[in-house]
């Protein structure tokens, strides 16, 4: 396994992430216990997970991902693991969690309680912001919408001195955002500058070879201001392993449980990726191999989250970790990038 520093702190977290929000939906408690202990053995000691998960979100399943976690952890040594986990923002189609409403402080505070209550453990290393609470681009929309009657002069300031509280009580090592933009980032920057606060040190957004729009602006924030990225879909929902290909649709694969799940299977996606395959093949390599070895690549990138239902994908998704791209093969894959940039944001 390789390993890098979340900036600006001593916690050291293993290139690959393992991502939870299957647990407790399409995998069973036993089955996220098998991938936990596989992947720790293997060496990666970082977990992604989220109040919101199981997904897609429901009652009957909110929160499984966080328990099936916290059975496992409860027989760890919690320092030998680096925990994520996130509070969600406003949406109405999670009335079931919450009424949709802005982030605030009594909120957090609520939140983060069930969430330490359903992983076992008195604190997080990371606690995100799983998305802005403020109108913006984000899920595979990329053009923004200004809503002029919206204020947001001293929001971020409350937010940032919120998440601070937490950081002092104890109940957080660090905090980060998630599916931000540049402008948000950076006032998040500025604001806990400003009043000597502790400040973001990650950002979970996504990224892989078919959506690499947060080069255009987010990447020089997050180089300049040391914001490491925790990538997330670096497969593009599984259509960069190459099995929706030729119109496949696999039993029990995402696509089929739940097709609402479409934002990269489109046409341009779809044929951008058999290009990605192409030069894959060219080199000896997977289309996995290229797609997550491309990511590690990235130098603003902290880990990349890796998500797998079956033990067969996890270990594919893992061994990855041991190849290098050479700039031949990082050059072609750009080339086909310029052919249609912005395919499945």
């Amino acid at each position: 396994m390789k390993y890098t520093n979340i900036p600006n702190t001593d916690i050291k977290v293993s290139k690959i992430c393992l991502g939870s929000m299957t647990w407790g939906e399409q995998n069973t408690e036993a089955e996220g216990h098998e991938q936990l202990a596989y992947a720790f053995e293997q060496g990666v000691n970082f977990i992604d997970t989220a109040e919101m998960y199981s997904v897609p979100g429901r009652k009957e399943t909110q929160g499984n991902s966080e328990r099936i976690i916290g059975t496992w952890l409860k027989e760890k040594k919690r320092e030998n693991v680096v925990l994520a986990s996130k509070i969600a923002g406003p949406n109405p189609g999670l009335s079931y969690l919450r009424e949709p409403q802005p982030f605030t402080k009594s909120l957090i505070v609520e939140t983060i309680e069930n969430n330490l209550k359903r992983l076992q453990t008195d604190y997080i290393d990371v606690y995100q912001l799983h998305w802005p609470d403020r109108n913006v681009n984000m899920f595979g929309n990329l053009m923004y919408s200004h809503n002029t009657e919206e204020i947001w002069e001293d929001k971020i300031g409350e937010l940032v001195a919120a998440m601070d509280a937490l950081v002092k009580a104890g109940k957080i090592r660090h905090y980060g955002l998630s599916n931000e933009t540049p402008w948000g980032t950076m006032r998040h920057i500025n604001e806990a500058e400003k009043k000597e606060l502790s400040r973001c040190k990650t950002i979970q957004n996504p990224f892989s070879l078919l959506c690499r729009h947060l080069e255009v602006g987010l990447s020089e924030v997050m180089l300049r201001e040391k914001v490491g990225l925790l990538a997330y879909s670096p497969l593009g929902f599984g259509v960069l392993s190459g099995k929706y290909f030729d119109g496949k649709l696999p039993k029990n694969s995402r696509l089929d449980l739940f097709p609402n799940y479409n934002r990269y299977s489109n046409s341009e996606a779809m044929s951008l990726a058999k290009k990605y395959d192409d030069v894959a093949k060219k080199h000896g390599l997977t289309l996995v191999e290229l797609a997550l070895a491309f990511v590690d690549a990235q130098p603003f990138v902290t880990s990349n989250i890796i998500g797998a239902t079956t033990m067969s994908q996890l270990k594919q998704n893992i061994d990855t970790i041991n190849i290098t791209l050479s700039d031949e093969i990082l050059k072609e894959i750009d080339e086909v990038h310029k052919t249609q940039p912005f395919p499945a944001p």
